[in-house]
């Protein structure tokens, strides 16, 4: 695996987190996936050895981590189980609309919270009849007072059933289209009910749910930024998270291709190991190639939103190249294991699953084609 420039530190982490996977997800992924159980003890050892809330500043007790470190924390996790990667990552959705937009209150109280003990938090802005329009959304805000007052409903709510606060994005103008949106932090014992468990294809080891909120009432300042910043600040929020997004995509794979090289190597056909063959040689190349590229673009799109910049295009280029890169190599390590790739018995048939939602969560494939074209189309750019 290229380390490019990364630095002495930055490679103790990659370590530390492949390391981790290695001990505390690869063992127990795939009971987990079978069982869709919550990997509990597995979130608070990650949080206890400092893998959870990378990217918190110091001020508010975090370690300050850029996001590239988010990124490489990202990959190696996903590479041992991505969906118990998700679960321990998500925290950073969640809370980095806070950092952008929230008051210092906030930040301190709910953010800060996070780095004293293994808490949850979750990103609330997808609805039944709002997933790409998020214009689209029904759930509102009603300002009563010195209260705003909720009603509505989210879906596809990760790590929703055990979060401790969620990041909402609720209508306050229902007239101005995705100018009438507006973002909050509520806490979850101010009413909302997490009314099911999502029974999902992969990433089984993860928690998706069903919020519904039925006037919850939280304080006008639980407001992140100005009336109607809801629709900017989730894009802001998505451009810094893909990043990290793509990673996973390509732990995923570099999963998917160390199971398919080594079963290649083993397994003889026609006299010799079918990686002798070239059918099976040129797939591989091919899947080593696309891993290569995707984390590239992926920790290019890091160091980019590191250095100050809103990182849209970069950012859209790595999750829709890697997510897309990600389902095609673990296809073909299904296909590199035969009829055995078929088996839940066999490795590469979960890691086939989980990397389907690479392709459709924080803005499917076809999102970002749109995004990029926008970014192309709006000024020249030099590719």
């Amino acid at each position: 695996m290229p380390d490019l420039d990364l630095t002495d530190e930055q490679r103790a982490l990659r370590e530390m987190a492949r390391d981790f996977a290695a001990r505390e997800l690869r063992p127990v992924a795939w009971e987990y996936d079978k069982a869709g159980d919550w990997p509990g003890e597995q979130i608070a050892r990650a949080w206890e050895v400092g893998l959870m809330n990378p990217d918190v500043p110091e001020q508010l007790g975090g370690a300050g981590a850029s996001q590239l470190d988010g990124a490489i924390i990202g990959e190696e996790l996903s590479w041992g189980c991505s969906g118990i990667s998700t679960s321990i990552i998500n925290n950073t959705l969640a809370y980095t609309p806070v950092l952008l937009a929230g008051s210092d209150a906030l930040k301190r109280r709910y953010v800060g919270a996070l780095t004293e003990a293994p808490l949850l938090a979750s990103f609330a802005l997808t609805e039944p009849d709002a997933g790409s329009d998020v214009a689209g959304m029904r759930t509102h805000a009603t300002r009563v007072g010195g209260s705003w007052v909720l009603n509505g409903a989210k879906c596809f709510i990760t790590n929703g059933g055990y979060a401790d606060w969620y990041t909402l994005f609720a209508k306050t103008d229902p007239s101005a289209g995705r100018r009438g949106i507006s973002a909050f932090v509520v806490p979850r014992d101010a009413g909302v009910v997490v009314a099911g468990k999502e029974d999902k294809l992969g990433q089984r080891a993860s928690n998706t749910a069903m919020l519904t909120f039925e006037d919850v009432e939280i304080r006008a300042a639980n407001l992140l930024g100005e009336e109607g910043d809801g629709f900017r600040i989730a894009m802001e929020t998505l451009n810094h998270t893909r990043a990290t997004t793509a990673a996973m995509a390509v732990g995923i794979a570099q999963a998917a291709f160390d199971f398919a090289r080594d079963y290649a190597l083993e397994r003889v056909q026609f006299g010799k190991p079918i990686a002798e063959h070239q059918a099976i040689a040129f797939l591989l190349a091919d899947m080593a190639t696309d891993i290569h590229a995707a984390r590239l673009m992926a920790w290019n799109a890091a160091r980019l939103i590191d250095g100050g910049a809103a990182g849209t295009l970069e950012s859209s280029h790595a999750k829709r190249f890697a997510a897309d890169a990600a389902m095609r190599i673990t296809t073909d390590a299904v296909q590199i294991y035969g009829g055995y790739g078929f088996i839940k018995d066999y490795p590469v048939e979960k890691l086939f699953r989980d990397a389907k939602i690479m392709q459709l969560y924080e803005g499917t494939s076809q999102i970002q084609r749109l995004v990029i074209a926008r970014e192309l189309l709006r000024a020249p750019v030099r590719t």
